[in-house]
């Protein structure tokens, strides 16, 4: 472990002073990945493990990751969300493991963490960073919970952390393809200019991985690290809330310029201050679908609904999870909602359903 951690500060020190040519700032680039991965394997082969209370057993329709640093005021927030208990005190480092707690909110239930206080070089393996780092990347979005006197020194601090395990935050996967062949050499084209990557950058950066055939093909001005994720293949990308707490500390005009921030929303957890609007936040930032169930010849249920994700709400989703045995016996299904063309539409399994529509499903004879 020390020689890894000796690997990576030996070329972070490189690359602050290095001005040399782009594809050796790009080979350094993918040495570093290499190096950051091999510090998040030892956890998931059990050398040391994930620690007591970390592997927390994932329930309710989404996960939702509480990360910061150290007494900024997550375990208050999860009290007031939750009710959880999770022991608050005014010193660093209350909380040493992973405390759950769920929230019923517009009829889905999200877990939420309480994840311990992140701090600086986590992802390099101080502290319990690897710990914390790891769960947080099974959520299905993150709230960095951030001092409103000091927001903007920890929140690039936090991120730069989350980004060094892989964990990309209010981004979408890069807009290139990455395809390995038997013979042909590095094959690269691109739709656009390209200010960032040329050849021997690419060709630099797939050496370093013993890839040396292969077809890619950029979409937009990629990035060395663009690729660099492409090629690790084991990014996660999720969306990401600044809950900057404390806001009852600071003045009205510090409040305004921190409400510039994108993806910002101020609370003070203490005094319940805008807890809603955290609230309401997080159910958009999770865009999921509620799809109310109708028994043939009964009204909907609207108080308890299957929960969809964004990416998967197809006829086909919803009876997967009502039951694994419903698509053998599915002939049709009846829509109400905003995705019925008329009231209601009959459908197949591939039909894809709204927020809030109602579904009937008709089984075979």
């Amino acid at each position: 472990m020390s020689t890894v951690m000796q690997k990576i500060k030996d070329i972070e020190d490189e690359d602050s002073k290095n001005k040399a040519t782009a594809h050796h700032l790009g080979l350094l680039k993918a040495k570093l990945a290499k190096l950051r991965r091999e510090l998040l394997e030892p956890s998931a082969k059990g050398g040391g493990g994930a620690g007591q209370g970390f592997d927390v057993t994932k329930s309710g329709d989404a996960r939702v990751g509480l990360v910061g640093f150290p007494s900024v005021g997550k375990s208050t927030l999860l009290n007031k969300l939750t009710g959880t208990f999770s022991e608050v005190a005014s010193y660093e480092f209350t909380t040493l493991t992973c405390i759950p707690g769920v929230i019923v909110y517009r009829g889905a239930k999200i877990q939420l963490l309480d994840l311990p206080g992140i701090i600086e070089g986590a992802k390099d393996g101080k502290g319990r960073g690897r710990q914390v780092i790891s769960t947080a990347r099974t959520c299905n979005c993150i709230i960095i919970v951030l001092d409103a006197i000091k927001p903007i020194t920890h929140k690039r601090l936090i991120e730069k952390e989350l980004e060094g395990f892989g964990i990309r935050l209010n981004k979408e996967p890069p807009n290139l393809t990455f395809r390995k062949k038997d013979k042909g050499g590095i094959n690269f084209t691109s739709t656009v200019t390209n200010t960032h990557l040329d050849l021997d950058t690419v060709k630099a950066i797939c050496s370093e991985y013993r890839m040396h055939n292969a077809d890619i093909t950029l979409r937009y001005d990629a990035t060395a690290d663009d690729l660099i994720d492409v090629i690790e293949g084991s990014r996660i990308y999720m969306p990401c809330i600044y809950a900057v707490n404390k806001i009852d500390q600071i003045t009205l005009e510090e409040l305004e310029i921190l409400d510039k921030l994108p993806h910002y929303c101020p609370v003070s957890a203490h005094l319940e201050w805008n807890l809603d609007g955290l609230l309401d936040k997080v159910w958009e930032y999770l865009n999921l679908t509620r799809i109310y169930t109708k028994p043939k010849g009964m009204n909907p249920d609207y108080e308890d609904p299957v929960i969809l994700s964004s990416k998967k709400r197809t006829v086909e989703d919803f009876c997967e999870r009502i039951h694994k045995d419903m698509l053998k016996q599915f002939k049709y299904a009846l829509v109400w909602g905003s995705s019925a063309k008329h009231k209601p539409q009959r459908v197949g399994k591939e039909h894809e359903l709204e927020d809030e529509d109602v579904v009937q499903i008709i089984k075979k004879v």
